[in-house]
C-alpha cells in the first residue's frame, strides 16, 4: 500500500465530539465493509503523526467517509474534528485489513455489537446491507454514555420511524424493527445508555448486560457472523457474552482500540 492525497470535500457533525469526513481519493482501490485505513499528517516542520480509523461507508467511487471521535490530548483526532477545513489534503493508506468485513456480495446474517465509537466499522456494515438486496436479518446493540454521544443518531432515527410498534416487554427491551418489504426489513437496533438515558426510555441507564446481548442477538446458528468492536474491555466482555449464548467462537470477530481510541 501507498500513500494518497486525499481531499476534504464535506463535513458532517454526529456529536459534540465526533465529526464525519468526506474525503475524495482518486485512485482509490474500492473496500469492504469493516476495513479501516491509516491517516497521516505532516507539519510544516516535517513532523508526521499517523493514526488509523474505520470507514464508517461502504465503497462509493472514489469516495470514502471516516468518523472520528475526538479524544483527549488527541492531536490527530483533534485537528481532525475542529480545524481541518473542506478543501484541505491530507494523506491516506489502505484499505486496511480482511477479516473483520461483512461482504454484501457473500451476505450472511450479522450480530453488530458496538460499545462507543465501535459503531463506525459495523455502521459501514449496517450501510451496505441496507443498499444490498440481501434479506438477511441483522442485529444492532450499540452501547453508548448518553443521547448526546449517539453516532449516526439521523440514520438510527429513521430506523425508528420506520418501525414497526415493538411488543410489550417486561424486561425493558427497547427494539426498533424495520418495516417489512423494504431494505430495512428484518433489521433491529437496541440502543443502551449507560450513564443518561432519553426521558422516554423504559430502560434505565446501565451497562449492556450479559442477559440482553444473550436475548437480542440472533440465535447461535453457523449461518451467523458475529462482529464486536469498542474498548478492550467492552469487546472481550462482549464477546465472553455472545460465547456463554452459544454462538462458536469461530463465528465472532473483533476489532477493539485503547484508551486513545483510533
Amino acid at each position: 500500500m501507498r500513500w494518497q492525497p486525499a481531499e476534504l470535500l464535506a463535513t458532517r457533525a454526529e456529536s459534540p465530539s465526533a465529526r464525519t469526513l468526506i474525503l475524495r481519493v482518486p485512485a482509490w482501490p474500492g473496500h469492504r465493509p469493516g476495513q479501516h485505513i491509516d491517516v497521516r499528517l505532516t507539519a510544516p516542520d516535517g513532523y508526521h503523526a499517523e493514526r488509523s480509523y474505520s470507514l464508517a461507508a461502504p465503497a462509493d467511487g472514489d469516495h470514502i467517509e471516516i468518523t472520528v471521535q475526538r479524544v483527549e490530548d488527541g492531536e490527530v483526532s483533534s485537528y481532525l474534528v475542529d480545524t481541518l477545513p473542506v478543501g484541505a489534503f491530507i494523506e491516506v493508506r489502505g484499505p486496511v485489513g480482511g477479516w473483520f468485513v461483512w461482504n454484501p456480495e457473500s451476505g450472511g446474517a450479522a450480530v453488530l455489537v458496538a460499545g462507543g465509537s465501535g459503531i463506525v466499522p459495523l455502521a459501514a456494515m449496517l450501510r451496505a446491507r441496507r443498499k444490498s438486496a440481501d434479506p438477511s436479518p441483522f442485529r444492532l446493540l450499540y452501547s453508548v454514555r448518553t443521547p448526546a454521544d449517539l453516532l449516526f443518531a439521523d440514520e438510527l432515527a429513521e430506523l425508528r420511524r420506520a418501525a414497526l410498534a415493538p411488543p410489550e416487554d417486561p424486561v425493558g427491551q427497547v427494539c426498533y424493527l424495520g418495516a417489512g418489504g423494504g431494505a430495512d426489513d428484518d433489521i433491529e437496533v437496541f440502543l443502551a445508555y449507560t450513564r443518561t438515558a432519553p426521558a422516554d426510555d423504559p430502560r434505565p441507564p446501565g451497562r449492556l448486560t450479559r442477559a440482553e446481548i444473550g436475548r437480542l442477538a440472533l440465535p447461535p446458528s453457523p449461518a451467523v457472523t458475529c462482529y464486536v468492536c469498542g474498548p478492550t474491555a467492552f469487546v472481550e466482555f462482549a464477546a465472553d457474552a455472545l460465547v456463554s449464548a452459544g454462538h462458536d467462537p469461530a463465528m465472532i470477530r473483533t476489532e477493539r482500540f485503547g484508551p486513545t481510541g483510533r
